[in-house]
């Protein structure tokens, strides 16, 4: 039976990750900061879930419940991190600035870190994690948003480097979704929004086969590559 965890599994991909994982035969470790939504999710399938609590800017509180998990799960064949946030700021209130770093930054670089070294112990495993399309170039009305994916791109990127070099079977998966029917889609006007359940399906394909990229939906990938080679005087205007 494999073993996985999601964080952010309390709504979202991170929730739909989690119960598709659960109903393909998976023992899952849910985590989130709202331990309510986690507790209603292992309601659904109580001997497919454990539920650890924790807030993934808390460093310290994160290491402590991950070493839980893993022991309670023995190994871990997958980890999805999920956990992110981004507001529109057009008036860049340092505040909500910081708020998206300490979570899309510090929190994602500090799991990236601490699984990747566990799966070079273990000798295995698979680390995905939901980037974003936006981390292709920058935004004047969240720049902390688009800016913060950009990094986590060239760290999955990175890290997909490191796990070449080991010789070991690590997976690296960077999911790269545009705009997915979830509290994240913020603004008007926006197109191809995707339903969940939707994204979730080609999200589990991905894994499954172990992409190193996926764009969610697939069509996103034009878009991906449209906004590489845009102009800059272009995309000023739009």
């Amino acid at each position: 039976m494999k073993k996985a965890i999601v964080i952010g599994a309390t709504s979202g991909i991170g929730r739909g990750i989690a119960k598709i994982l659960a109903d393909n035969g998976y023992i899952v470790g849910i985590t989130g900061r709202r331990t309510g939504l986690l507790e209603e999710l292992k309601n659904e399938k109580p001997d497919s879930f454990i539920v650890k609590s924790f807030d993934i800017t808390d460093l310290k509180e994160t290491e402590a419940r991950l070493q839980e998990l893993v022991k309670e799960l023995g190994e871990v064949d997958l980890l999805f991190l999920s956990s992110g946030t981004g507001e529109i700021n057009g008036r860049l209130i340092f505040e909500i600035e910081k708020m998206t770093i300490d979570t899309n930054v510090t929190g994602f670089t500090f799991i990236a870190d601490w699984i990747f070294r566990f799966f070079e112990k273990q000798g295995f495993g698979h680390f995905a994690a939901v980037t974003s399309v936006a981390g292709i170039r920058g935004s004047y009305i969240c720049p902390s948003y688009n800016a913060t994916k950009a990094y986590q791109i060239n760290y999955m990127e990175s890290l997909r480097q490191k796990a070449f070099r080991s010789k070991k079977p690590i997976t690296i998966t960077d999911i790269r979704p545009g705009f997915v029917d979830t509290a994240m889609a913020k603004g008007e006007g926006l197109f191809w929004v995707a339903p969940i359940d939707k994204a979730v399906k080609q999200i589990y394909k991905a894994l499954l086969s172990k992409k190193q990229v996926a764009y969610i939906t697939k069509r996103w990938f034009l878009m991906g590559i449209l906004l590489k080679i845009m102009p800059e005087f272009i995309y000023n205007k739009i």
